[in-house]
């Protein structure tokens, strides 16, 4: 977590923020959200008790002068106003406002159940908004194949392995710059460290261990910045690759394979190998949530979505789908 969020923070918020990180080890960027939404809500509430000049725009409202005095004056009530605000003067859709709620969700009960500062949980009640489940988006098997043969350039080798990794493993773009060379294992395993530190093992199918074997052939061995000496995926600088260099070179192969400007991203690999593996590799739906380091069963079920084409083979199939009118 960023020093100056926890400088910016009253106590009882940086209490809160460090608990996650290092008890419940929540990443720095889930932390820093947490940060985010409590930092909006105690705007909100500053603003409407009257505490905050009525003049300072809401993005420069300081929330220094919260404490848990002004906490146990809040009611459910207030959570659905701010909720209420964040939709018509904040134009928060259903999936940010839920995200919020479920911020303060977790908030209050630090306070109730980890600490004891609140005798009542105002939250205990609260209600997410409903969000609209929709499909997520990938490519088809056809354009992953148009994608991965669309890679040339002088990092040709480099570049394909961090495509076939994609969509091969499904991996998040945080988890892929943070491999090293000694996570692929010689049984052809690798171990990714994804969300909140945990490990997981992923095993590499042929394709990913060629393409590996290919990349470490011509990996730059020399003047590598020494931190960065163990990382699998080195940038042209001799450092370990960003991830913004990495979103980069996924954005150029795809605009080389004539998939520019739909809405991909290195994230949509990770939705399309999920996808993939689960229509055309029968695999279970508990398996796919081993691999991609999903932390419930819910989270994986999106991908239970089936295709057109297996939706249409599903209806043509049934024993009466050749049956006449005879009259």
């Amino acid at each position: 977590m960023k020093l100056e969020i926890l400088q910016s923070c009253p106590p009882v918020i940086r209490d809160f923020l460090t608990y996650n990180e290092t008890i419940k080890g929540k990443s720095s960027r889930s932390v820093e959200g947490y940060f985010i939404d409590l930092q909006s809500f105690f705007r909100y509430i500053l603003k409407i008790r009257g505490i905050a000049d009525k003049d300072t725009p809401f993005e420069k409202i300081e929330i220094s002068a919260v404490d848990i005095n002004l906490i146990k004056t809040i009611t459910v009530s207030d959570l659905y106003a701010f909720l209420v605000f964040c939709k018509n003067e904040r134009q928060n859709n259903a999936a940010t406002r839920a995200r919020k709620t479920s911020t303060l969700r977790i908030f209050f009960r630090f306070l109730c159940e980890q600490t004891h500062q609140l005798d009542q949980n105002p939250a205990i009640l609260l209600e997410s908004p409903k969000v609209k489940q929709s499909l997520p988006k990938h490519l088809t098997l056809e354009d992953s194949l148009e994608l991965l043969n669309s890679v040339d350039g002088a990092n040709q080798k480099r570049d394909y392995c961090i495509l076939t990794l994609f969509l091969n493993c499904g991996l998040r773009l945080a988890e892929l710059c943070s491999l090293n060379v000694n996570d692929i294992k010689p049984d052809n395993t690798m171990v990714v460290t994804g969300k909140g530190n945990k490990e997981r093992l992923i095993y590499l199918n042929d394709a990913c261990m060629n393409a590996i074997r290919e990349y470490l052939a011509v990996r730059p061995s020399e003047n590598i910045i020494y931190d960065d000496r163990n990382a699998l995926f080195v940038s042209r600088n001799r450092r370990r690759i960003s991830p913004k260099t990495v979103q980069h070179l996924v954005k150029t192969f795809l605009e080389k394979a004539g998939l520019g400007g739909q809405g991909f991203s290195t994230h949509k690999l990770r939705h399309t190998a999920a996808t993939l593996m689960y229509q055309h590799g029968d695999v279970d739906i508990r398996v796919l949530k081993d691999i991609l380091g999903h932390s419930n069963l819910g989270t994986t079920q999106i991908y239970t979505h089936v295709s057109d084409s297996q939706i249409k083979n599903a209806v043509d199939s049934n024993p009466l789908s050749k049956i006449h009118n005879k009259k």
